[in-house]
């Protein structure tokens, strides 16, 4: 995940997402720069949609001179990554390694497309990779693919408004105020009822639909049939609470609302102030969502000269685990099965995903623009990787966590080091209901929601529209 997937995502995102965590090429791309050695190099063909793959294929170029990475980005907007994947999975054509996305990980992990690399399970139990990482890139016992990241959920809240509204700011006090979605939901009484209105809890219930999804007991499907899990049903309840009681801002994600809550720009139909008393963000959230977002905007209207909207909110904030565990985005890599240089492939794998020096300095910032453009002078200005991603291994994330208490991450959430507290999160993430389908399932439940969150439908006629939307999505899954 990198900076300019904030920009990415205010634009053209929808999440439900995402996040996954991915960033789009800052300048398309193909190729390196030839390997100084007269030999004949050995050929890498890489496949992403996320620059945050060139800068590992430079890094791994860096440490094989021998070999030449082709890197071909391809954006996945409109879902053009997997079109040309499939297309070339048709005609045999395929790379020797691409990267996948969470929304769309399992349905290749489910196929038969990538090459077992379950062999460097040993290396992922020394690097105290966390299991989640490993579930999702898991199936019928074979590992197909590793993640470098791990990217568990978080609750970000404004000190200032805890401080009005509870008498604290303090993480711990917090934290025990929001443990489980009837406090969570409690404390959105007291912010309506202190702010007489003028504060949410939330900016869209959309923003912690993730929690419910993460704490299923049972999968979306079991024996090719759909099942609706009691926690699909408190989703509904909670999110109609939320809606009519007037618990969230009613803001789209990923829109200009839903930022504006991040600045104190947020206003409503009658140009009344209001605020957004917490995020419900994942790692990546706090460095590529938040913190850009958390500055005042210059917005310029037709004809008119432009002005500042909103006030800078950094140092405001604060970071706890929240209502429940949860998992939201992550980029995994893998080799395809019919790679040409397969054992080249798995080798990329084992360096972008469990390396311990790689990981080390992917997390803390070292593969700058001034680093990359030594490896690759062509690569232009912006391409680099920042400090402060969260990643798989939670050895090396032992090893450097406090490397991040005077991080930038630290200095916005008021001295708190994030790093420690997505540490402590890590571990109770459990992944190990996720199917293909969960992303279409999940979709599929959007408007049937907010139908039902307005009172424009009935739970009933909510549910029947969400089924009917399942059966069209995946037709292969029987559907009661």
């Amino acid at each position: 995940m990198k900076k300019t997937l904030a920009l990415a995502l205010v634009l053209l995102m929808v999440v439900g997402m995402f996040a996954g965590c991915t960033k789009p090429a800052t300048e398309p791309t193909t190729g390196t720069p030839e390997p100084a050695q007269s030999e004949t190099p050995k050929v890498l063909k890489v496949w992403s949609f996320t620059d945050e793959v060139r800068t590992m294929s430079l890094a791994f170029q860096e440490k094989h001179p021998n070999v030449k990475v082709e890197y071909t980005m391809i954006p996945m907007t409109n879902g053009e990554f997997q079109t040309k994947l499939k297309s070339a999975l048709q005609s045999g054509e395929v790379p020797d390694v691409i990267s996948l996305e969470a929304s769309f990980v399992r349905e290749y992990v489910e196929s038969d497309f990538l090459a077992d690399v379950s062999d460097l399970l040993p290396v992922a139990k020394d690097l105290g990779v966390y299991q989640f990482t490993i579930d999702i890139g898991t199936y019928e016992g074979v590992t197909k693919a590793f993640s470098y990241q791990a990217t568990p959920g978080a609750m970000f809240y404004r000190r200032s408004l805890a401080k009005e509204y509870f008498g604290t700011d303090d993480p711990v006090k917090i934290q025990e105020l929001v443990t489980g979605m009837d406090k969570f939901e409690a404390a959105a009484k007291v912010v309506k009822e202190k702010s007489k209105g003028n504060t949410y809890m939330v900016g869209s219930t959309g923003d912690f639909a993730n929690l419910f999804f993460s704490n299923r007991e049972t999968p979306w499907v079991v024996d090719d049939k759909l099942v609706i899990d009691p926690m699909v049903d408190q989703l509904f309840e909670t999110a109609k609470s939320f809606r009519q009681n007037g618990y969230e801002a009613q803001a789209n994600q990923w829109q200009e609302g839903w930022f504006a809550g991040m600045n104190d720009s947020l206003v409503d139909a009658k140009g009344d102030k209001k605020q957004v008393f917490c995020y419900l963000l994942p790692t990546w959230g706090l460095p590529y969502v938040l913190m850009p977002n958390a500055a005042p905007k210059e917005v310029t209207a037709e004809g008119a000269a432009a002005k500042t909207v909103g006030v800078d909110t950094a140092g405001d904030w604060a970071c706890i685990n929240g209502p429940m565990p949860y998992q939201w985005g992550g980029t995994w890599i893998g080799a395809m099965k019919d790679a040409e240089n397969l054992d080249l492939a798995k080798e990329f794998v084992e360096f972008t995903t469990l390396n311990a020096d790689t990981l080390k300095n992917w997390a803390l910032g070292t593969y700058t623009n001034e680093y990359l453009k030594k490896i690759d002078p062509s690569i232009g200005d912006k391409l680099a990787q920042g400090p402060g991603d969260f990643i798989c291994s939670k050895k090396v994330v032992e090893e450097i966590v406090s490397k991040f208490d005077d991080a930038a991450t630290s200095k916005f959430l008021a001295g708190q080091n994030s790093y420690k507290g997505f540490a402590a999160a890590a571990p109770t993430i459990d992944l190990k209901l996720i199917q293909a389908s969960d992303d279409a399932i999940q979709r599929s439940l959007n408007d049937p929601l907010n139908n039902y969150a307005s009172n424009k439908q009935t739970k009933a006629e909510a549910i029947q529209q969400f089924k009917d939307a399942v059966k069209n999505a995946l037709p292969d899954i029987i559907v009661d």
